[in-house]
């Protein structure tokens, strides 16, 4: 009885699952219209401007950024989801996750994508600036940081 009730306690993650799919779906249903309006702006500012050009070029890095974030979100649920209750989810070869460790891997590859697209996001924002310097420095340490996180995990590499 105790085995029993134990067993399907792993089934409170669904609500877990069910938010972070629900946070990833927004968050990509909200950025997509933020991308159009970005781009509808550009059209309707009626002349082509290299200030216009770079305005769209950040609006779009940031949206990328989002987007990122988004699929953060998507993994999580997923991987919750194949950990805790279903372990048959027919995912991708690339998305297959087998333990906490598989989750934290993907996560990890995916915030080293997020930060050099908020380097990036930066470096189109304000060329040649100090401040640029300095966060390029803390980006590459925790970029560091991170890459050996990866090469010294003991999960099993896909």
């Amino acid at each position: 009885m105790l085995g029993r009730t134990l067993a399907s306690s792993r089934y409170i993650v669904l609500i877990a699952v069910v938010a972070t799919l629900v946070a990833s779906v927004a968050l990509i249903l909200y950025e997509a219209m933020v991308v159009a309006e970005v781009v509808f702006d550009a059209i309707r500012g009626g002349g082509i401007l290299p200030t216009a050009g770079k305005t769209l070029a950040i609006g779009l890095i940031e949206a990328i950024d989002v987007f990122l974030i988004a699929i953060v979100a998507l993994i999580i649920g997923l991987g919750l989801y194949a950990l805790f209750v279903d372990d048959t989810l027919p995912l991708p070869r690339w998305l297959e996750i087998h333990d906490l460790d598989h989750l934290k891997l993907h996560l990890v590859r995916i915030v080293i994508a997020v930060l050099a697209v908020l380097f990036l996001r930066e470096a189109v924002e304000r060329s040649g600036s100090l401040d640029l310097l300095k966060l390029a420095a803390a980006l590459a340490l925790m970029i560091a940081v991170l890459t050996f996180f990866i090469s010294t995990d003991r999960a099993p590499k896909e």
